[in-house]
């Protein structure tokens, strides 16, 4: 009887796994990611990471370095246990000062890249850094996500934010999860358009910019880092922002990752989503 039960409870378990994907997505604003980073701080960035499946990255720098150093941090990654294989993005069209790269990189056992990664095109006049994206699998399930930079807070980000409900549309068979450094809260009414059609943040309330120095114990200052997803399609099971920062004496040594936390949420892919 315990043995036929055990059965049971193995077959259960087999039956769950095919109905249930989960993927544990970051993002992360690296903040001049490139050949100013030293060994140490890239492997200080792949121990960040390695728990995740797959990491979309912001502010990757436009020149050679940045592509560079996102090799070396997938070579990281590689060492610390799975196998990672990553894009980076060409330069996004922009002015000189403002254009980066994007790149993702992802667990080459939990996911699979479906097709070529792509700059978004069909808003390259309205949106100074033109979103990229990337569609992936895992057990079937496919889902395309989108990584995102908006220009600073003080140009109004919310102008090129507008045109991200148009690509529900344009894109009707992708899942679309929009992930980035907004630089607008999620509270924010150009994000309406968007929520009306089912889309919802990973984290409210989550301040993920850091403070030159912290204040009271205060560290962080806005809410601009997110990821949304489509509710109709996806479930999410856990979220959160890692507090990188603590592993440091001050914040001035931690500002030389980045002045961004990373952003995470643990997605559920349910049958017939």
């Amino acid at each position: 009887m315990k043995k036929l039960r055990f059965i049971i409870w193995l077959i259960s378990l087999a039956w769950c796994n095919l109905l249930i994907a989960q993927v544990r997505i970051s993002s992360w604003n690296l903040q001049n990611f490139g050949k100013t980073k030293s060994e140490a701080e890239v492997n200080f960035v792949a121990d960040v990471l390695r728990d995740f499946d797959v990491v979309a990255l912001q502010e990757i720098v436009a020149g050679y370095g940045g592509t560079q150093t996102v090799a070396k941090l997938a070579d990281a990654l590689n060492r610390r246990g799975a196998k990672w294989d990553y894009l980076v993005s060409e330069p996004t069209e922009s002015t000189p000062y403002a254009s980066e790269r994007y790149a993702f990189l992802w667990k080459t056992s939990k996911v699979k890249r479906l097709k070529k990664a792509w700059l978004e095109q069909n808003f390259v006049d309205e949106i100074d850094r033109e979103p990229y994206l990337i569609s992936l699998s895992y057990n079937g399930k496919s889902f395309t996500l989108v990584n995102f930079h908006a220009i600073p807070k003080k140009k109004q980000p919310e102008k090129e934010i507008k045109y991200f409900k148009f690509l529900p549309e344009l894109y009707p068979d992708n899942n679309l999860i929009f992930l980035g450094d907004f630089n607008v809260p999620q509270s924010h009414t150009v994000f309406n358009p968007l929520k009306k059609i089912g889309f919802r943040p990973v984290v409210q309330g989550e301040k993920t910019t850091m403070k030159m120095n912290c204040v009271e114990g205060e560290c962080l200052a806005s809410e601009y880092d997110n990821i949304f997803y489509n509710s109709d399609e996806f479930e999410v099971l856990s979220s959160g922002v890692v507090l990188f920062y603590k592993s440091f004496p001050d914040m001035v040594t931690a500002r030389r990752i980045s002045d961004h936390i990373p952003v995470w949420a643990e997605l559920d892919f349910q049958e017939g989503g």
